[in-house]
């Protein structure tokens, strides 16, 4: 066989036997690959299942979030109680910063203030932070440093009634419950005291809410509060041109077009724990029988509230009747044996661009119970206001101008004079503060200027005026 012959037969002789050797090397290379690729899609499964749980929690975990939320929004009040001025407004919408029983949440919020204040007479109700107009005939001059604005309040929301209807509450203190004793150091330990305390039931469907406890009564002009970081607790012009005061009671608030647009119309119609200053003096004022309380005769008040983007307004009417005679039905009564307690306000705030106005005017009769009067009891006829302006400079700085006056009738104060009233004729008040705001911390500069006219014997008539100056520094939380 030649050569090439031998060559040609070799070749396909060769590839022959590398196929049939390589031939169990392939099929275990196929197995290998087939239990490779089986592998790998049986983990691949396994990530994918695993995905779909984490995404099945997660989703269970962003549908409880939503249901918190609308539970939280649907807790806020129809009417929203802002802080006393614009000073001291709380984070509007803020979260929650922690829980109490389960499906509630509580948030924490409040402001540490201190004042440091110089004035030439002594104050009523008070000197420092609280003072409002001068003492009748006082003298001296006194400077010192106040922190008694301090405040701290607690909001509950989400808890669930029935139906539609949810709930909330607040519980609100300060510290000018007094000093803690009369010694040497006791200016420097101030009492806490209790504010507001009270619960909410919510409808947001109709725009419905009622709150229950202690709050303030409808005559206190919650939301248009004259601006100040020195008089917060005791606002500028409180008692002498701006009235009302915190009673246990209920008020029910109903939205009169809820969910429609433009100009927001509210109702509110409250009732109050009764209040006067005896019969028989301040000991009757204690486990309530005080005149205010004889016979259950409660304080009935309404107000019809209108908002716009930059204004809003309000009109409110008030009425109780006051027994005299005490709840033993024994005290004397010199003068008349029952009051009507009567009263009518307006007022309206209006913010075009970086300007602010407040007003409010009130009148009426026996209104010593809600801090008018000039604080006097009696059947005694008072008629007051305030108005202030503020600019806004810049969004740091602000400046502030008032004046509120109460003005009774002289006849009315001196027919009641040992028997309720004092002689306070008439209270004025002007004021001007400075005020810059960064973040959570607020400076201010202020000065408060008060007369009082006020007579001994009916005849004479005196004139007491004082001033104070007052620095202040304010912080949120």
């Amino acid at each position: 066989m030649s050569p090439t012959l031998i060559r040609r037969c070799r070749r396909p002789l060769a590839l022959g036997v590398a196929c049939a050797l390589a031939l169990p090397w392939a099929v275990q290379a196929q197995t290998s690959a087939s239990s490779s690729a089986s592998a790998a899609a049986s983990a691949r499964e396994q990530q994918l299942e695993q995905r779909v749980d984490q995404l099945e929690q997660e989703l269970t975990q962003l549908k409880a979030m939503i249901q918190a939320q609308k539970q939280q929004a649907a807790s806020q009040p129809a009417a929203a109680a802002p802080a006393q001025s614009a000073a001291v407004a709380p984070a509007a919408e803020s979260k929650p910063v922690f829980t109490t029983a389960p499906g509630l949440s509580v948030a924490l919020h409040g402001f540490i203030s201190a004042s440091a204040f110089s004035q030439s007479k002594s104050f009523a109700y008070g000197n420092g932070a609280n003072a409002e107009y001068p003492v009748a005939g006082s003298t001296g001059s006194l400077s010192g440093v106040d922190v008694r604005n301090t405040r701290f309040w607690l909001d509950f929301s989400g808890a669930k009634l029935t139906g539609d209807w949810t709930g909330g509450g607040r519980i609100e203190m300060d510290f000018f419950g007094g000093f803690n004793g009369t010694g040497a150091y006791s200016q420097q330990q101030p009492t806490p005291r209790l504010r507001q305390a009270y619960m909410d039931l919510i409808n947001p469907d109709t725009g419905s809410t009622i709150r229950i406890g202690q709050q303030w009564e409808l005559l206190f002009p919650l939301d248009n509060v004259t601006a100040s970081l020195s008089h917060i607790a005791f606002p500028l012009g409180f008692g002498t041109g701006m009235i009302g005061w915190r009673f246990p009671g209920v008020v029910w608030m109903q939205d009169l077009n809820h969910g429609s647009e433009g100009t927001k119309w509210r109702l509110d119609l409250g009732a109050f724990e009764g209040s006067w200053n005896g019969p028989d003096g301040a000991v009757n004022n204690t486990n309530y029988l005080t005149a205010g309380n004889a016979g259950f005769r409660p304080q009935l008040e309404a107000r019809l509230h209108a908002q716009g983007k930059d204004w809003l307004a309000y009109a409110v009417a008030h009425y109780s009747e006051v027994n005299l005679k005490g709840v033993n039905g024994a005290a004397s009564t010199p003068v008349k044996s029952s009051v009507k307690s009567v009263g009518y306000e307006v007022g309206g705030q209006w913010k075009p661009g970086p300007w602010v106005f407040r007003a409010n005017a009130y009148t009426g009769k026996g209104l010593g119970e809600v801090f008018g009067d000039l604080s006097q009891f009696g059947d005694i006829k008072d008629t007051g206001g305030y108005l202030q302006a503020g600019y806004n400079f810049t969004p740091n700085w602000s400046l502030t101008a008032l004046y509120a006056t109460s003005k009774l009738n002289r006849n009315d104060v001196v027919r009641w004079m040992g028997n309720g009233s004092t002689g306070l004729l008439r209270g004025r008040q002007a004021g001007l503060g400075v005020d810059y705001a960064a973040g959570s911390y607020e400076l201010g500069l202020e000065w408060l200027y008060g007369w009082l006219d006020s007579t001994t014997n009916g005849t004479n008539t005196k004139t007491t005026s004082g001033n104070q100056l007052s620095v202040s520094a304010l912080y949120h939380f």
